[in-house]
């Protein structure tokens, strides 16, 4: 169960992100916040989430990203009964509507 603590720090975490402006503070602000690992694996699941959307197949998807069944099929399961947060993105990215680059 998530603290009062962790959930203050986790609305503080989204409203940063929120008052990035383009795509060079959001990349400023991923390297300083995470390891380049940590930033390449949400990355991945974001493109993931992108092919399991357009209606890939897992082994399609696994051999175009390298990642895991474990991982596809969890992006797979929040895509299908998550909170929305994908297929909001997705649908931005897709119509432009991403901010300024």
């Amino acid at each position: 169960m998530i603290t009062e603590k962790e959930k203050k720090n986790l609305q503080q975490f989204y409203k940063a992100i929120l008052a990035l402006e383009n795509e060079e503070e959001c990349r400023k602000f991923f390297d300083d916040v995470a390891t380049i690992k940590e930033a390449l694996d949400l990355s991945a699941r974001l493109e993931v989430a992108r092919l399991l959307d357009e209606g890939t197949v897992f082994s399609e998807i696994s051999k175009a990203t390298g990642a895991s069944s474990a991982t596809i099929s969890r992006v797979n399961k929040c895509l299908t009964y998550g909170e929305g947060g994908y297929k909001t993105v997705l649908d931005r990215l897709a119509k432009g509507k991403g901010k300024e680059q």
